[in-house]
């Protein structure tokens, strides 16, 4: 054997080659984070790499769950979605307690792997109040594809899924930057031709018809009850932004997780028989939000921990800044005050700022009275009104107040003896906008005066009867800044509580699906004459027999308390567009009554120095956010029951047709001859 083959089999022996390798090996590994790290687009299994690396930390998957189940205290409906009473059975039966235990027991191959875990198990609930969302991982980036998808019927009433007619308007605009990459994706004679695929009828999804998909989606999505909204959820849709239209993607051209590296269709172009296979990329986009980093250490560091807003303070000692929540709350609305309480669901992809074609966009100017979230149109039949709401939160409650009286107002000076309300992807705001809104169309009767909304309940546990009496025995709260604050609230005869009133006593005792529970007594109206800035007319602005709410079902917290309590207590009409049309379709989603997250509960808890209380949640170590209901509205027709829990059927599914899809005003006309004609 020559000299040095002995020596290397000397060294081999001894191990000492092998030692040497693996640690030139481990010195040459590649930092998955730093791969994507300065880049604003990446392949999503690039991003998936980054998140995988994370190993689950023990203290902070504990600190999570805690944290979690701790907050689920304070939430409302615990109890009923082990079991949701019909029509809502078959959709929510979660017990998180159990599902926390399983979690608690579980090993997980990544940190990313244990958050897919817990954010899904909160999303099986189909309350987009009560959920979990770690900024580390939720939209850092968004998965995109450029083939936005709706559900169209055709004229024999057959209904198939489509690529969006007008999905390359949407992507050349919003994504020049990485069109190209899918140009170049495209195969054979269709290289090159993105735009040919708008309109094309999909055969097939991942060899399977398209609506397995659909329904494989709605499995995990969240947010709202009905089945028929969460299909509607994966197809694109629209909604007012600010002055103008924004679009949104649908949950099959983007996911706020890396989840997909690609799709494969069958496709049949529009007035073309001929089939085609395609496979198209998705690509991941890195959040404007997201801070930058160059290394996976950086990206912890600055994405991943608790910042200022996560956990609560003791307003005693500190202001209360922006929380984490803001980020994701599907509705602008600042930090809610004593006055404007919020009822707003949060989702772990943030309110879309795409636009809507400008093809597609109203082409009359908005009237006066138009505000951020809301804009006045006046239709070309000369008395056809119409209120394009995509929110009832915005950073002026009074802009928005004296918006809406304004522009109603200018819509019957000009002639409008009609009105549409449209309140597509509406995801809620301000309490008191909503009772407002209720209370200037039909003005003053019994349904709207002292109450335009739902009596409530809260969650009556033994750390939220201490936080009360702690406020009571220490007056902790003069300036009335806390959710407990016995001032902030009415009895059932619409009395307020004093300041020495323990409204949380004595509870209210129930046994919900075989579990004992606790509530607070009827607390009632909230909004009148407090929380109005502005004097109602005296008499009503539309007859409610002309006034029609109109939606994809995504109309959630304040929005659905306005829904509600109009097509109710009201008969207004209301019509979802583009549903299944074999599928009920339910014109609002999650109701609630007040929503918060942990960040406002541990504010409460901080400020009434209950925080090493055995109940009370730690601070969180992510940077994270827990969302919860916690007052719960009274039924209408059962008026014992959560309204949470009760119908909510359309008079009107209207079918989308290649003209009316994401095209408001053809929409709009469209609803006005069917039922305000």
């Amino acid at each position: 054997m020559p000299p040095f083959y002995a020596l290397l089999a000397f060294f081999s022996a001894f191990g000492i080659i092998c030692t040497h390798a693996g640690s030139e090996l481990e010195s040459e590994k590649v930092d998955p984070c730093a791969v994507i790290g300065g880049k604003k687009w990446v392949a999503p299994s690039d991003v998936r790499a980054c998140f995988s690396s994370f190993k689950v930390d023990q203290t902070i998957k504990r600190n999570i769950l805690d944290v979690v189940g701790k907050t689920l205290a304070f939430h409302t409906s615990v109890n009923y979605e082990i079991k949701a009473p019909e029509p809502f059975t078959p959709f929510v039966h979660e017990d998180l307690f159990k599902d926390i235990a399983r979690i608690s027991k579980s090993s997980y191959a990544s940190d990313y792997d244990l958050h897919i875990d817990v954010s899904r198990t909160l999303k099986r609930l189909n309350d987009g109040h009560c959920v979990w969302i770690n900024a580390c991982y939720d939209s850092a980036f968004l998965n995109f594809l450029p083939i936005p998808l709706a559900l169209l019927t055709q004229d024999d009433g057959s209904q198939n899924v489509h690529i969006a007619p007008e999905a390359f308007k949407v992507a050349s605009a919003e994504f020049a930057d990485e069109i190209s990459v899918w140009q170049d994706a495209l195969p054979g004679v269709l290289k090159g031709k993105l735009e040919s695929l708008s309109g094309a009828k999909v055969v097939l999804l991942n060899g399977k018809p398209p609506f397995d998909a659909v329904n494989a989606n709605a499995l995990i999505t969240g947010s709202f009850q009905p089945l028929g909204t969460r299909q509607n959820s994966f197809f694109s849709s629209y909604a007012l932004s600010t002055t103008t239209f924004s679009y949104s993607m649908g949950n099959f051209a983007q996911q706020s997780l890396p989840l997909d590296d690609s799709v494969e269709l069958v496709i049949q172009r529009v007035n073309e028989t001929t089939l085609h296979k395609i496979t198209i990329p998705y690509r991941s986009r890195i959040n404007p939000a997201t801070v930058p980093f160059n290394s996976s250490a950086t990206y912890k560091a600055n994405n991943c921990v608790a910042v200022d807003g996560t956990n609560g303070v003791d307003l005693h000692a500190a202001s209360l800044g922006s929380s984490t929540a803001s980020k994701f709350q599907q509705a602008p609305v600042p930090s809610p005050s004593k006055k404007h309480k919020v009822n707003v669901m949060m989702d772990t992809a943030p309110l879309s700022d795409i636009a809507l074609p400008p093809v597609l966009q109203p082409t009359a100017p908005a009237l006066n009275g138009s505000f951020g979230g809301g804009a006045f149109f006046m239709q070309k039949d000369g008395k056809t009104g119409v209120l394009a709401l995509g929110s009832f939160g915005g950073d002026d409650f009074d802009v928005m107040e004296s918006g809406m009286l304004q522009g109603l107002q200018t819509l019957k000076e000009l002639g409008a003896t009609q009105l549409i309300v449209d309140v597509t992807n509406n995801g809620g705001g301000f309490i008191c906008a909503a009772h407002w809104l209720h209370r200037i169309i039909v003005g003053p009767k019994s349904t709207t005066v002292p109450q335009a909304g739902l009596d409530t309940k809260a969650r009556d546990g033994p750390l939220a009867r201490l936080i009360v009496q702690e406020l009571i025995d220490k007056n902790l709260d003069p300036d009335q800044e806390l959710l407990y604050n016995p001032l902030n609230w009415n009895d059932a005869n619409n009395v307020q509580f004093s300041a020495t009133d323990n409204w949380l006593l004595p509870p209210v005792d129930l046994e919900i699906n075989g579990h004992a529970d606790a509530f607070s007594q009827r607390l009632g109206q909230e909004c009148q004459p407090s929380g109005f800035d502005f004097t109602p007319p005296d008499v009503a602005l539309f007859n409610p027999s002309n006034v029609v709410i109109v939606s994809n079902g995504r109309c959630a917290s304040s929005c659905s308390l306005f829904s509600i309590t109009m097509a109710k207590e009201e008969g207004v009409k209301t019509v979802v567009v583009g549903g299944k049309s074999n599928v009920k379709q339910e014109y609002c989603g999650t109701v609630g009554g007040q929503s918060t997250d942990f960040s406002t509960i541990d504010t409460e808890i901080k400020t009434t120095q209950l925080k090493n209380n055995s109940l009370a949640p730690p601070d969180l170590l992510v940077n994270g956010v827990q969302g919860i209901t916690w007052r719960l509205g009274f039924g209408i027709v059962d008026t014992q029951q959560p309204e949470e829990w009760q119908d909510h059927p359309a008079d009107l599914n209207l079918a989308l047709t290649p003209d009316l899809v994401n095209n408001p005003v053809a929409i709009w006309e469209v609803v006005a001859a069917k039922l305000l004609a």
